[in-house]
Protein backbone atom coordinates (compact mmCIF):
# COMPACT_ATOMS: atom_id res chain seq x y z
CA UNK A 1 0.00 0.00 0.00
CA UNK A 2 1.22 3.30 -0.75
CA UNK A 3 1.97 5.29 1.84
CA UNK A 4 2.24 8.73 0.66
CA UNK A 5 -1.04 9.85 -1.14
CA UNK A 6 0.13 12.95 -2.41
CA UNK A 7 2.76 11.00 -4.31
CA UNK A 8 -0.28 8.60 -5.31
CA UNK A 9 -2.33 11.54 -6.84
CA UNK A 10 0.50 13.14 -8.75
CA UNK A 11 1.15 9.73 -10.55
CA UNK A 12 -2.60 9.68 -11.32
CA UNK A 13 -2.67 13.23 -12.75
CA UNK A 14 0.42 12.02 -14.82
CA UNK A 15 -1.07 8.76 -16.07
CA UNK A 16 -4.09 10.47 -16.95
CA UNK A 17 -2.74 13.24 -18.86
CA UNK A 18 -0.36 10.54 -21.03
CA UNK A 19 -3.28 8.73 -21.63
CA UNK A 20 -5.49 11.69 -22.72
CA UNK A 21 -2.24 12.79 -25.15
CA UNK A 22 -2.15 9.09 -26.30
CA UNK A 23 -5.29 9.16 -27.45
CA UNK A 24 -5.62 12.61 -29.03
CA UNK A 25 -2.73 11.48 -31.05
CA UNK A 26 -4.25 7.94 -32.36
CA UNK A 27 -7.53 9.81 -32.75
CA UNK A 28 -5.90 12.89 -35.00
CA UNK A 29 -2.89 10.98 -36.50
CA UNK A 30 -3.39 12.23 -39.96
CA UNK A 31 -3.29 15.56 -38.71
CA UNK A 32 -0.21 14.59 -36.34
CA UNK A 33 1.67 13.35 -39.54
CA UNK A 34 0.73 16.43 -41.79
CA UNK A 35 2.33 18.65 -38.80
CA UNK A 36 5.13 16.31 -39.01
CA UNK A 37 7.38 17.63 -41.54
CA UNK A 38 7.25 21.17 -39.69
CA UNK A 39 7.94 19.30 -36.53
CA UNK A 40 11.42 18.10 -37.71
CA UNK A 41 12.11 21.19 -39.53
CA UNK A 42 12.06 23.36 -36.64
CA UNK A 43 13.66 20.62 -34.38
CA UNK A 44 16.49 20.32 -36.70
CA UNK A 45 16.97 23.90 -37.71
CA UNK A 46 16.06 25.39 -35.11
CA UNK A 47 16.43 23.29 -31.77
CA UNK A 48 19.41 21.37 -32.32
CA UNK A 49 21.37 24.45 -33.36
CA UNK A 50 21.03 26.12 -30.25
CA UNK A 51 23.74 23.90 -28.81
CA UNK A 52 25.96 26.49 -30.78
CA UNK A 53 24.97 29.44 -28.80
CA UNK A 54 27.33 28.46 -26.15
CA UNK A 55 30.22 29.78 -28.09
CA UNK A 56 28.57 33.47 -27.38
CA UNK A 57 30.59 32.91 -23.77
CA UNK A 58 33.94 31.25 -24.99
CA UNK A 59 36.78 32.04 -27.20
CA UNK A 60 35.47 29.86 -29.74
CA UNK A 61 38.31 28.37 -31.51
CA UNK A 62 37.49 25.63 -34.36
CA UNK A 63 40.17 22.56 -33.83
CA UNK A 64 39.38 22.47 -30.10
CA UNK A 65 35.99 22.83 -30.31
CA UNK A 66 33.10 24.18 -27.90
CA UNK A 67 34.06 22.43 -25.08
CA UNK A 68 38.04 22.62 -25.41
CA UNK A 69 37.39 26.58 -26.15
CA UNK A 70 38.57 28.81 -23.68
CA UNK A 71 35.29 30.14 -21.29
CA UNK A 72 35.14 33.81 -21.32
CA UNK A 73 31.66 34.56 -19.80
CA UNK A 74 30.07 38.01 -21.16
CA UNK A 75 33.39 39.54 -22.26
CA UNK A 76 31.49 39.44 -25.92
CA UNK A 77 28.90 41.24 -25.06
CA UNK A 78 30.77 43.59 -23.18
CA UNK A 79 32.60 44.24 -26.23
CA UNK A 80 29.12 44.35 -28.18
CA UNK A 81 27.94 47.81 -26.02
CA UNK A 82 31.38 48.99 -26.28
CA UNK A 83 32.03 49.16 -29.83
CA UNK A 84 32.54 52.36 -31.19
CA UNK A 85 29.64 51.69 -34.14
CA UNK A 86 27.05 49.95 -31.72
CA UNK A 87 24.38 52.88 -31.48
CA UNK A 88 25.03 53.41 -34.92
CA UNK A 89 23.83 50.05 -35.82
CA UNK A 90 20.92 49.67 -33.57
CA UNK A 91 19.79 53.10 -34.57
CA UNK A 92 19.75 52.00 -38.14
CA UNK A 93 18.18 48.58 -36.99
CA UNK A 94 15.36 49.97 -34.69
CA UNK A 95 14.46 52.53 -37.56
CA UNK A 96 13.94 50.56 -40.72
CA UNK A 97 12.10 48.34 -38.40
CA UNK A 98 9.78 50.74 -37.50
CA UNK A 99 9.23 52.30 -41.17
CA UNK A 100 8.44 48.70 -41.79
CA UNK A 101 6.16 48.49 -39.15
CA UNK A 102 4.65 52.13 -40.42
CA UNK A 103 4.43 51.09 -44.14
CA UNK A 104 4.88 47.30 -44.19
CA UNK A 105 3.20 45.93 -42.16
CA UNK A 106 -0.60 47.49 -42.31
CA UNK A 107 -0.31 47.88 -46.62
CA UNK A 108 -1.42 44.10 -46.76
CA UNK A 109 -4.64 44.79 -44.76
CA UNK A 110 -5.38 47.38 -46.67
CA UNK A 111 -5.10 45.51 -49.85
CA UNK A 112 -7.07 42.58 -48.54
CA UNK A 113 -9.82 44.93 -47.55
CA UNK A 114 -10.07 46.28 -50.97
CA UNK A 115 -9.56 42.95 -52.55
CA UNK A 116 -12.77 41.63 -50.26
CA UNK A 117 -14.11 44.18 -51.97
CA UNK A 118 -13.98 43.02 -55.64
CA UNK A 119 -17.36 40.80 -57.06
CA UNK A 120 -15.44 39.00 -60.02
CA UNK A 121 -13.66 35.86 -59.35
CA UNK A 122 -12.29 36.04 -62.84
CA UNK A 123 -10.96 39.38 -61.87
CA UNK A 124 -9.96 38.72 -57.95
CA UNK A 125 -7.85 35.49 -58.98
CA UNK A 126 -5.78 37.46 -61.70
CA UNK A 127 -5.34 40.26 -59.37
CA UNK A 128 -3.92 38.04 -57.18
CA UNK A 129 -1.83 36.48 -59.33
CA UNK A 130 -0.39 39.23 -60.55
CA UNK A 131 0.46 40.95 -56.65
CA UNK A 132 1.67 37.59 -55.18
CA UNK A 133 4.17 37.02 -58.14
CA UNK A 134 7.00 39.45 -56.36
CA UNK A 135 7.43 37.74 -53.64
CA UNK A 136 9.14 34.70 -55.86
CA UNK A 137 11.53 37.16 -57.63
CA UNK A 138 14.46 37.13 -55.22
CA UNK A 139 16.06 40.13 -53.84
CA UNK A 140 19.59 40.27 -56.17
CA UNK A 141 16.89 40.56 -58.96
CA UNK A 142 14.94 42.95 -57.57
CA UNK A 143 18.25 44.73 -56.82
CA UNK A 144 18.92 44.32 -60.53
CA UNK A 145 15.50 46.15 -61.45
CA UNK A 146 16.00 49.40 -58.44
CA UNK A 147 19.72 49.47 -60.81
CA UNK A 148 17.97 49.36 -63.99
CA UNK A 149 15.34 51.67 -63.37
CA UNK A 150 17.07 54.08 -60.41
CA UNK A 151 21.27 54.23 -61.74
CA UNK A 152 22.78 57.45 -62.85
CA UNK A 153 23.68 56.69 -66.08
CA UNK A 154 21.14 53.71 -67.64
CA UNK A 155 18.35 53.97 -65.27
CA UNK A 156 14.91 54.52 -67.08
CA UNK A 157 13.83 56.87 -64.96
CA UNK A 158 16.82 59.13 -65.45
CA UNK A 159 16.76 58.89 -69.18
CA UNK A 160 12.84 60.43 -68.71
CA UNK A 161 14.29 63.29 -66.58
CA UNK A 162 16.88 63.92 -69.04
CA UNK A 163 14.34 63.85 -72.10
CA UNK A 164 12.02 66.43 -70.46
CA UNK A 165 15.00 68.66 -69.67
CA UNK A 166 15.84 67.90 -66.31
CA UNK A 167 19.05 66.76 -64.42
CA UNK A 168 19.97 63.39 -63.53
CA UNK A 169 19.21 62.50 -59.59
CA UNK A 170 21.47 59.92 -58.09
CA UNK A 171 18.97 58.36 -56.90
CA UNK A 172 21.59 55.44 -55.78
CA UNK A 173 23.95 57.20 -54.11
CA UNK A 174 22.21 60.27 -52.31
CA UNK A 175 21.47 59.11 -48.86
CA UNK A 176 17.71 61.12 -48.73
CA UNK A 177 16.34 58.27 -50.93
CA UNK A 178 17.99 55.42 -49.65
CA UNK A 179 14.75 54.81 -46.69
CA UNK A 180 12.06 55.79 -49.35
CA UNK A 181 13.67 52.73 -51.88
CA UNK A 182 14.30 50.39 -48.92
CA UNK A 183 10.12 50.39 -48.09
CA UNK A 184 9.41 50.78 -52.08
CA UNK A 185 11.09 47.54 -52.78
CA UNK A 186 9.21 45.98 -49.73
CA UNK A 187 6.20 47.26 -50.35
CA UNK A 188 6.35 45.75 -54.11
CA UNK A 189 7.92 42.46 -53.30
CA UNK A 190 5.98 41.42 -50.09
CA UNK A 191 2.39 43.46 -49.75
CA UNK A 192 0.72 40.91 -51.77
CA UNK A 193 2.09 37.68 -50.49
CA UNK A 194 0.53 39.03 -46.95
CA UNK A 195 -2.68 39.32 -47.87
CA UNK A 196 -2.92 35.84 -47.53
CA UNK A 197 -3.30 35.66 -44.39
CA UNK A 198 -5.98 38.28 -43.91
CA UNK A 199 -8.00 37.26 -46.73
CA UNK A 200 -8.51 34.23 -45.60
CA UNK A 201 -9.53 35.75 -41.74
CA UNK A 202 -11.89 37.98 -44.43
CA UNK A 203 -13.29 34.68 -45.54
CA UNK A 204 -14.51 33.32 -42.60
CA UNK A 205 -17.27 36.22 -41.84
CA UNK A 206 -20.60 34.94 -41.55
CA UNK A 207 -22.32 36.61 -44.83
CA UNK A 208 -25.38 37.33 -42.89
CA UNK A 209 -23.80 39.42 -40.87
CA UNK A 210 -22.65 41.73 -43.74
CA UNK A 211 -26.80 41.11 -45.06
CA UNK A 212 -28.28 42.46 -41.53
CA UNK A 213 -26.00 45.43 -41.99
CA UNK A 214 -26.99 45.91 -45.41
CA UNK A 215 -30.66 45.62 -43.86
CA UNK A 216 -29.67 48.52 -41.30
CA UNK A 217 -29.07 51.19 -44.19
CA UNK A 218 -24.81 50.33 -43.88
CA UNK A 219 -22.66 51.18 -46.49
CA UNK A 220 -19.49 49.55 -47.88
CA UNK A 221 -17.43 51.76 -44.81
CA UNK A 222 -19.92 51.30 -42.27
CA UNK A 223 -19.06 46.98 -43.38
CA UNK A 224 -15.54 47.51 -43.33
CA UNK A 225 -15.67 49.36 -39.86
CA UNK A 226 -18.04 47.32 -37.69
CA UNK A 227 -18.01 43.70 -39.90
CA UNK A 228 -14.24 43.52 -41.08
CA UNK A 229 -12.09 44.76 -39.25
CA UNK A 230 -13.22 43.16 -36.16
CA UNK A 231 -13.74 40.32 -37.22
CA UNK A 232 -9.76 40.22 -37.83
CA UNK A 233 -8.15 41.93 -35.69
CA UNK A 234 -7.28 38.79 -33.28
CA UNK A 235 -5.24 38.08 -36.78
CA UNK A 236 -3.69 41.54 -37.23
CA UNK A 237 -2.89 41.65 -33.60
CA UNK A 238 -1.14 37.86 -33.15
CA UNK A 239 1.01 39.08 -36.30
CA UNK A 240 1.58 42.26 -34.91
CA UNK A 241 3.12 40.56 -32.28
CA UNK A 242 5.29 38.05 -34.09
CA UNK A 243 6.58 41.40 -36.06
CA UNK A 244 7.95 43.04 -32.79
CA UNK A 245 9.57 39.65 -32.05
CA UNK A 246 11.60 40.38 -35.16
CA UNK A 247 11.99 43.84 -34.54
CA UNK A 248 15.98 43.66 -34.77
CA UNK A 249 16.02 41.46 -37.96
CA UNK A 250 16.46 43.25 -40.69
CA UNK A 251 16.54 41.59 -44.39
CA UNK A 252 19.89 40.79 -45.24
CA UNK A 253 19.89 40.40 -48.50
CA UNK A 254 18.12 43.57 -49.59
CA UNK A 255 20.29 45.68 -46.79
CA UNK A 256 23.44 44.14 -47.89
CA UNK A 257 22.29 44.66 -52.01
CA UNK A 258 21.67 48.07 -51.23
CA UNK A 259 24.55 49.05 -49.02
CA UNK A 260 27.68 51.08 -50.62
CA UNK A 261 30.54 53.22 -49.21
CA UNK A 262 27.90 56.19 -49.11
CA UNK A 263 25.03 54.87 -47.36
CA UNK A 264 27.15 52.52 -44.82
CA UNK A 265 26.24 54.68 -42.08
CA UNK A 266 22.25 54.18 -43.16
CA UNK A 267 22.46 50.90 -44.36
CA UNK A 268 25.20 48.68 -41.28
CA UNK A 269 22.31 47.07 -39.75
CA UNK A 270 22.88 44.03 -37.27
CA UNK A 271 22.19 41.36 -40.22
CA UNK A 272 25.07 43.01 -42.27
CA UNK A 273 27.62 43.30 -39.37
CA UNK A 274 26.99 40.14 -37.97
CA UNK A 275 27.61 38.75 -41.66
CA UNK A 276 30.99 40.66 -41.71
CA UNK A 277 32.30 40.28 -38.27
CA UNK A 278 31.49 36.36 -38.33
CA UNK A 279 32.07 35.12 -42.09
CA UNK A 280 34.48 37.48 -43.27
CA UNK A 281 36.56 37.92 -39.97
CA UNK A 282 35.93 34.89 -38.28
CA UNK A 283 35.18 36.41 -35.15
CA UNK A 284 32.29 33.30 -34.15
CA UNK A 285 31.75 34.24 -30.63
CA UNK A 286 31.48 37.39 -30.90
CA UNK A 287 29.00 37.39 -33.92
CA UNK A 288 26.86 34.46 -32.16
CA UNK A 289 27.24 36.96 -29.08
CA UNK A 290 25.04 39.96 -31.14
CA UNK A 291 22.47 37.10 -32.13
CA UNK A 292 22.03 36.21 -29.07
CA UNK A 293 21.68 39.95 -27.91
CA UNK A 294 19.01 40.07 -30.61
CA UNK A 295 17.32 37.03 -29.85
CA UNK A 296 16.72 38.24 -26.40
CA UNK A 297 15.48 42.06 -26.95
CA UNK A 298 12.70 39.81 -29.45
CA UNK A 299 11.93 37.57 -26.79
CA UNK A 300 11.28 40.80 -24.70
CA UNK A 301 9.48 41.86 -26.78
CA UNK A 302 7.13 39.23 -27.84
CA UNK A 303 6.56 38.72 -23.97
CA UNK A 304 5.58 42.90 -23.36
CA UNK A 305 3.59 42.67 -26.54
CA UNK A 306 1.08 39.59 -25.85
CA UNK A 307 1.07 40.97 -22.36
CA UNK A 308 -0.44 44.39 -23.57
CA UNK A 309 -2.64 42.77 -26.05
CA UNK A 310 -3.70 40.58 -23.00
CA UNK A 311 -4.53 43.28 -21.05
CA UNK A 312 -6.09 45.37 -23.26
CA UNK A 313 -8.54 42.11 -23.71
CA UNK A 314 -7.44 41.33 -26.83
CA UNK A 315 -6.36 37.70 -27.76
CA UNK A 316 -2.45 37.48 -28.00
CA UNK A 317 -0.06 34.11 -28.87
CA UNK A 318 -1.07 32.47 -25.25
Amino acid sequence: MNSNPDAAFSASIRGRKENTLLRNVRKHKYLYLLGLPGMIFFLVFKYIPMYGVLIAFQDYNAFKGVWGSNWVGLEHFKRLFMENDFWMITGNTVLISLLGLVFLFPAPILLALLMNELRSAAYKRAIQTVIYLPHFISWVIVMSLTYLFFSSEQGLINKLILALDGEKIAFLFDTSYFYPLIVSQGLWKDVGWGTIIYLAAIAGVNPSLYEAAKIDGAGKLDQIRHITIPAIMATVVILFILSLGNMLDVNFEQMYLMQNPINTHLSEVYDTYVFKVGVQQGQFSFSTAVGLFKSVIGLVLVLGANKLANRFGREGIW
